[in-house]
């Protein structure tokens, strides 16, 4: 398959995952997603086989400047494996939040921005659900 092919296929492995963890966190099938992590390991699955075929063909990845990541992410397949890495991360962090939510108790209505911006912005949408459930809990302890 070509890295194109791969791109796709990863992108529709993620997005019915998403669809799930906003409008139906607490169904049977979701709750199963959820607890074994099918699709962060397919993902993650992806990823290696990328990760791995890149070490043994150039050698270990330069993260050690901002020159040397631009360099690699020039490279489509280092690209197609970067992109795979956020899907499958941003995934687990959403899962993490439907858990974290079992204690928390958001409504809903409050959830469903906060996995939009995961799925979209990553590391926004984990600040805004650390921002709400702060809340919740600090108006919890005072009343």
């Amino acid at each position: 398959m070509t890295p194109t092919e791969i791109f796709s296929m990863a992108n529709f492995i993620a997005m019915p995952m998403w669809f799930l963890l906003i409008f139906v966190p607490k169904w049977k099938v979701t709750r199963f997603l959820i607890d074994y992590k099918i699709i962060p390991i397919l993902l993650s699955l992806i990823y290696a086989v990328y990760i791995i075929q890149y070490l043994a063909t150039q050698g270990m990845m330069d993260f050690g400047s901002l020159n040397s990541v631009m360099e690699l992410f020039t490279k489509e397949n280092a690209v197609l494996a970067g992109w795979v890495h956020y899907l499958a991360f941003d995934l687990i962090v959403g899962m993490w939040m439907i858990n974290q939510n079992e204690k928390y108790k958001l409504h809903q209505l409050l959830m469903a921005p906060c996995l939009f911006a995961t799925f979209m912005f990553g590391p926004i949408g984990f600040l805004l659900f650390t921002i709400i459930k702060t809340i919740k809990k600090r108006y919890y302890e005072i009343h």
